[in-house]
């Protein structure tokens, strides 16, 4: 069943004229016409069966059911502090973390990040990895849209650090793993450097702003693959998997 994303407010009535983008997603990508079902979620937890009345030059219009209360989030909530990595990668790594149950993605300006973007375009790279997200969660049938937040520097960012979570951070010297972590009590936050990992003073922060180090076995993984194995692992540890 296809999904849609509907960022506005849902209409009590039932009746709904889809924003401009959705319609044409609706009507130019996905080439679906009247009469066909679809699944229209709102990201804050409801979707409505839905069908489409109307498509036309001027807009895509559908017809809505009930509003669902349909939970598919984990239980254990993970904040992703992620090191900005360069094109397909740091898409790669937005779209599993949502796909894997991630709660919200911080990108972080790091030491070892290939990728240099000054305010108005590291504004405009946000908007695409949340829409990539946004793109994840219609695929995999989550109702709430995990916030990108916009890019911080690594120093600004550890400088206030999350209260109440279990922080852990990637480290293939790591004498730790994640089995050997006590089941977090509360929310999880976890980083993950970008090319290259945690440069040698990065980590040394990171260890003085409590995060624990964990190793994920002992080959060096990419950063996109490290941050999807260590959400795979603590989904299947602490998580619902």
């Amino acid at each position: 069943m296809t999904r849609l994303y509907i960022p506005e407010a849902i209409p009590a009535h039932g009746i709904l004229d889809a924003p401009a983008d959705q319609a044409h997603h609706v009507a130019h990508v996905l080439r679906l016409s009247a009469g066909d079902a679809l699944t229209v979620f709102d990201g804050r937890g409801h979707e409505y069966a839905a069908r489409i009345e109307r498509v036309s030059k001027s807009g895509v219009t559908l017809r809505l059911g009930e509003p669902s209360a349909v939970d598919r989030e984990s239980p254990l909530a993970v904040a992703l502090a992620q090191g900005i990595s360069s094109g397909e990668r740091m898409d790669y790594t937005v779209q599993k973390a949502v796909e894997l149950g991630v709660q919200s993605i911080q990108p972080l300006a790091m030491e070892r990040s290939v990728v240099r973007l000054n305010v108005e375009r590291g504004a405009k790279r946000v908007q695409h990895w949340q829409a990539v997200a946004i793109a994840a969660c219609e695929q995999c049938g989550r109702n709430r849209v995990p916030e990108v937040l916009p890019i911080a520097a690594y120093t600004r960012w550890l400088a206030v650090p999350p209260a109440d979570a279990l922080r852990l951070t990637l480290s293939p010297q790591a004498s730790l793993t994640l089995r050997d972590v006590q089941r977090p009590a509360a929310n999880v936050v976890l980083l993950v450097g970008p090319e290259g990992g945690l440069a040698p003073r990065e980590q040394q922060d990171a260890k003085a702003a409590g995060f624990t180090a964990v190793r994920l076995g002992p080959r060096i993984l990419r950063t996109e693959t490290a941050a999807v194995a260590a959400l795979a692992a603590m989904q299947a540890l602490w998580g619902d998997f």
